[in-house]
C-alpha cells in the first residue's frame, strides 16, 4: 500500500475550500472584464532563460528547474508577469497596443511555507502593456479597489509608492549602481526593522552607514499623501527623476479622488519597494485592516523595461496580482467563507421509491430555470437524507412523497431558517416552485 500524502508546500482543495475559491476567481474575472481586460493563458513550463534573472536572486533560488526529455533547460513559472513579457514580445504585432489582459493560473516557488503561503498557488493577474500613461496606473489602482470591494472587503488599505522616488533619492546620493541590493534591503524594512535594514544595505550594497541612514530617512516622511508629497523634495532632491516621481503620484491620487475611492483606503507609503527587480514606477500593496500581518493580498506596479529583455520594441507595462490563496486564508480567519460543500442550493430527497422519474423531471425543470439541484441517488429514510443535506450546506429541500406529487403540491423547506411552505407543482409547470425557491434564495 502506498501512503496517500501531499508534498510539503502543496495542498489538496476540498469542496468547502474550492467552492469559495472558484467564486473568488469568477468575481475577479468579472471585475477584469468590466475594465476591458481579455483572458490569455501561457504554458506552465518556460525555457529557463526566459525566467532566470527577471525577478530577484530569491526567485531564482526558489525556481523549480530541470532538464526535460529533450535535454532542454526548463523551469516552472514563478509568476505570471515574466511569461506575459515573453508573450507580449512574441505576439504584440497581432495584439496591438495598449494590450489589456488578465490571467488566472497556478505558479510555483520553492519557498518556506507559512500561513496562507504555499509552493503552488494561484495568481489572478491583470496588466496593461504598451502604455506609459498615468491613466493606466490610475486604472490599476481602481481595479484593485473594485476587486477588494467585490470580494466583500471594506476594511483594507492600498499602499502606494513610486520607484522613481527611490531612484531619485539614490541618484542624489550617487548610489544608482547599487539600487537593486538597496531596494531589496529596503523591502524588508517592515519585517526586520531599520537597524537590520541599514546593516543589510551596508553589507549587501556596500553603502556607508551615513548613506544607509539617508535612505532610511525617506521612510520617516509621514502624514496624508499631500503632506508627504510636500516633504519629499527636501529628502530626495529636485532632480528630473525625483520630480517626475512626485508629479506621477500627485496625478494618481487625483485620479483616485475623481473616481470616488475613499481617501481612507489609500496610503502613500514611501518605504515600500517591492522585492522584484523589474519594477520601475508606481507600486501597490494591499493590506487588510483586521489582518495586516498576513501581508499584502494584492500587489503590483509599473515595469517599463521588462519586455525589452525579449524585444527591441518599447512595451511598457503596469498591472497587479491578487494573491488568491493568501486572501482566502484571511477570509477563513475572518469567518467570511460560507460553510458549504455543494455549489447547488436545492436538494431533492428520494422520498418515494416509486417516484424517481417524477423527481428527475422536477430537477430537470429547475435546472432549466438556472437553479442548481442535487437529487439524492438512493431511496432512504427522509431523516437520513435531510441530515445529509444539512451536512452539505444546502439551503432548500424540496419534499414531495407520492401523495403530494399526485395532489400537485411540493413542500419547499428552508433548511437555514427552519421554515416550510407548500407550493403548487403539477409535474409539468414549475413556475410557482421556481418563484418560491428564488424568494428563499433572495434572487426573485
Amino acid at each position: 500500500m502506498i501512503t496517500p500524502r501531499t508534498l510539503k508546500g502543496f495542498r489538496d482543495y476540498l469542496p468547502q475550500v474550492m467552492i469559495p475559491r472558484e467564486q473568488a476567481m469568477q468575481t475577479a474575472r468579472t471585475v477584469f472584464r468590466r475594465y476591458g481586460f481579455a483572458p490569455i493563458d501561457t504554458p506552465a513550463l518556460e525555457y529557463l532563460e526566459i525566467l532566470t534573472g527577471k525577478g530577484s536572486d530569491e526567485t531564482d533560488r526558489q525556481l523549480y528547474r530541470f532538464t526535460d526529455h529533450g535535454g532542454r533547460e526548463v523551469g516552472l513559472r514563478f509568476d505570471l508577469t515574466v511569461p506575459l513579457a515573453r508573450f507580449a514580445a512574441q505576439y504584440i504585432n497581432q495584439l496591438g497596443t495598449p494590450f489589456k489582459r488578465y490571467h488566472l493560473a497556478p505558479v510555483w516557488r520553492g519557498e518556506n511555507t507559512q500561513a496562507g503561503r504555499y509552493r503552488e498557488f494561484v495568481q489572478c493577474d491583470f496588466d496593461c502593456i504598451g502604455s506609459e500613461s498615468v491613466v493606466a496606473d490610475i486604472e490599476t489602482l481602481l481595479i484593485i479597489n473594485d476587486l477588494m470591494e467585490s470580494l466583500g472587503f471594506d476594511g483594507f488599505k492600498i499602499h502606494i509608492n513610486n520607484r522613481q522616488i527611490l531612484t531619485g533619492l539614490l541618484e542624489s546620493l550617487g548610489l544608482v549602481e547599487q539600487s537593486v541590493p538597496i531596494l531589496r534591503s529596503l523591502d524588508k524594512l517592515a519585517k526586520i526593522g531599520p537597524e537590520k535594514t541599514a546593516a543589510e544595505m551596508e553589507s549587501a550594497a556596500g553603502v556607508t552607514a551615513d548613506q544607509a541612514l539617508k535612505v532610511l530617512k525617506l521612510t520617516e516622511c509621514t502624514g496624508t499623501p499631500a503632506e508627504i508629497l510636500e516633504q519629499l523634495p527636501a529628502v530626495i532632491g529636485d532632480g528630473p527623476t525625483a520630480t517626475a516621481g512626485i508629479l506621477r503620484l500627485q496625478q494618481i491620487f487625483e485620479g483616485a479622488d475623481a473616481a470616488g475611492v475613499p481617501a481612507s483606503r489609500l496610503q502613500l507609503d514611501v518605504s515600500i519597494a517591492r522585492g522584484l527587480d523589474y519594477y520601475t514606477g508606481v507600486i501597490f500593496e494591499t493590506f487588510l485592516d483586521d489582518l495586516p500581518k498576513i501581508g499584502s493580498v494584492c500587489s503590483g506596479g509599473r515595469y517599463d523595461n521588462l519586455v525589452s529583455t525579449y524585444s527591441k520594441q518599447s512595451l511598457p507595462g503596469v498591472g497587479a496580482s491578487l494573491g488568491l490563496d493568501r486572501l482566502l486564508a484571511a477570509m477563513e480567519q475572518l469567518n467570511l467563507l460560507p460553510e458549504v460543500k455543494t455549489p447547488a442550493p436545492v436538494f431533492i430527497p428520494y422520498f418515494d421509491k416509486d417516484s424517481s422519474s417524477a423527481y428527475i423531471k422536477m430537477a430537470t425543470l429547475l435546472r432549466a430555470s438556472g437553479i442548481g439541484v442535487e437529487f439524492y441517488p438512493e431511496s432512504r429514510k427522509l431523516g437520513a437524507q435531510l441530515k445529509y443535506a444539512d451536512s452539505k450546506g444546502f439551503r432548500i429541500a424540496l419534499i414531495a412523497g407520492g401523495n403530494e406529487l399526485s395532489s400537485g403540491v411540493c413542500q419547499v423547506k428552508d433548511l437555514q431558517n427552519k421554515t416550510a411552505e407548500e407550493v403548487e407543482y403539477n409535474g409539468e409547470d414549475a413556475t410557482a416552485l421556481v418563484a418560491a425557491i428564488q424568494t428563499v434564495l433572495g434572487t426573485a
